[in-house]
């Protein structure tokens, strides 16, 4: 195996947490704050990229870098090495409530494409790179989906998916509709585009996005039920305006921030 091989075991059901077991001189790298708690004779090393075989030399490492810019990711991934002599742990912490989800890359034909914000962690030597469209309808209404990363080797990885987790297993040529933003990832042979929902009604007063992502088989598609540009939607719109607010349950709402002068909708 060219990734390290790893020993796992997730935790929680809302709040999830994966705690990794590392045998002497095996590693993990993981997106930074996912951080949750280490053993002793653990050694922490900020690195440039994902630290796989892949980068050779200071221009593939450069390289490897500046791809994770273009998913709104830091420059930088941490790695956790086990410098002892015995077994010791590490653990990462899911960003908001979900599942994690083990992806184990060598029985998915080396190959894993998931959204640019799902990665939570993986064995050293898994290769984390950006999944460009081929397909012009993707680029310009694939939204969330528009750039995704891939991850590629044969070690285990894990990502994290919103709210409640839904897996699908596509048979050869069925497909799947959903929303961009519920995509947490799909194997490689799955075929994925961008489709219009189409009718007056449904683009002025739908209240869903024009588009959806069409998926079509054969693979597995995981799908979350709550994306976190949703969840930060619906927090940014239940924050109180000016600052005065009624409290949720206000009989008065709206009309009484009118009535106390306060206008400003």
């Amino acid at each position: 195996m060219n990734s390290h091989e790893i020993d796992y075991e997730i935790y929680g059901e809302e709040m999830q947490y994966v705690e990794i077991e590392l045998d002497p001189q095996e590693a993990v790298v993981a997106e930074a704050g996912s951080f949750m708690m280490m053993d002793n004779d653990i050694k922490m090393d900020t690195i440039f990229g994902d630290g796989s075989n892949q980068e050779k030399g200071v221009l593939g490492k450069i390289f490897s870098a500046g791809k994770r810019i273009l998913t709104g990711e830091s420059l930088f991934m941490t790695a956790f090495l086990n410098v002892g002599q015995n077994k010791r742990k590490v653990s990462f912490a899911s960003p908001y409530p979900g599942k994690i989800v083990p992806i184990d890359l060598s029985e998915n034909q080396g190959k894993f494409v998931c959204q640019k914000d799902a990665f939570l962690c993986a064995a050293k030597g898994v290769a984390v790179g950006v999944e460009f469209s081929k397909k012009l309808g993707r680029g310009l209404f694939g939204g969330e989906g528009f750039i995704m990363q891939k991850l590629e080797g044969d070690g285990m990885a894990f990502v994290h998916a919103g709210g409640t987790l839904a897996r699908k297993d596509l048979a050869m040529g069925e497909t799947l509709k959903v929303d961009t933003g519920c995509i947490v990832g799909f194997t490689q042979n799955v075929d994925y585009d961008i489709e219009f929902i189409g009718g007056i009604k449904n683009t002025i007063f739908g209240g869903e996005g024009l588009f959806f992502a069409t998926l079509r088989g054969p693979g597995t598609v995981y799908i979350q039920s709550l994306p976190f540009s949703r969840l930060a939607g619906r927090v940014l719109a239940a924050l109180p305006r000016g600052g005065n607010s009624k409290g949720e349950g206000s009989i008065l709402g709206g009309l009484g921030d009118i009535l106390d002068g306060d206008n400003r909708f």
